[in-house]
Order: structure tokens, then sequence, then C-alpha cells
């Protein structure tokens, strides 16, 4: 019978390709959406048409339409998760690391602990940026030890 629908490309996994594509399916350390990814292309290169691979797999034909295509044109690269959408990132890793480490080892000179506002002008981050670094550390100089 005559396959339907428009054409798909062809999917020819080198032996390299496959042994990672199968590392990255059965390795419990790796993220879920990298596995399904895998599966999928797994299946794919079996031979199935992607209605069959939908429906083993319990996603949608467009679902595995996208990761074969992608996979196709980029080859294991295409798995990978992008770059989200987004302004990158402001602060830098040594600036939140200074606002910890003067958190905890040091103390204002005119008070007996930090305040945001007095963490904020000494580190030259905002008093919000500072809140929200004190909340990801757990941080609380205001109930330090006696």
């Amino acid at each position: 019978m005559a396959s339907r629908g428009r054409p798909k490309a062809e999917l020819i996994l080198a032996k390299d390709e496959q042994e990672t594509l199968e590392r990255w399916a059965r390795r419990p350390k790796s993220s879920q959406r990298l596995a399904l990814r895998s599966r999928i292309v797994l299946e794919c290169a079996s031979g199935s048409d992607n209605g069959a691979v939908a429906a083993k797999l319990g996603v949608s034909a467009p679902t595995v339409g996208k990761w074969r295509g992608r996979f196709v044109e980029r080859r294991l690269g295409g798995l990978v998760d992008e770059q989200r959408p987004g302004a990158p990132r402001t602060i830098t890793d040594e600036q939140v690391e200074e606002v910890v480490t003067q958190t905890l080892e040091q103390t204002p000179a005119d008070a007996t602990h930090w305040s945001r506002t007095s963490m904020a002008k000494n580190s030259g981050l905002s008093k919000s940026t500072v809140g929200r670094i004190w909340k990801a550390f757990s941080l609380t100089p205001h109930l330090s030890e006696t």
C-alpha cells in the first residue's frame, strides 16, 4: 500500500548516534524530555511512520514529526533544548556570592545586622534583588545567632 500524506525525510542513524540515543533514552539522570525525544527518533529510525510512533509513545503525530525533522536537520544537537526567549541574566554569580558572603561574614558599621536597603547600597544591587538572593539561600540576617 502506498504511503499517504507528505513525504517524510529519511532517517538513518550512524552507529555512534544510535548508541548515544539509546543511552539518553534509558539513563535515569537524563531529562525526561530528552529521553522521550530519543525514543521518538529511535522508533522513527526503525522504519515506523509518525502515526505509529505517536500511538506507541503516547504523543501527538505533530510532535513526532517535529523531532524527526529536527534530528534529520541538526542530528543529535537538534534534540537538546534551545535557549528560551527573554532577557539574559544581568547579575553575575560573583555578585550573588559577594552578597551571600557579606551577609554571613560581615556586619554593617552602623547596625547589628544587614537590612535589604543597607546591603543594596553596599553591593550596588537593588533591594528586591538582595531580597531574592537572601530568599534563595534562606538567609535571615535579622535572626542571627546570639
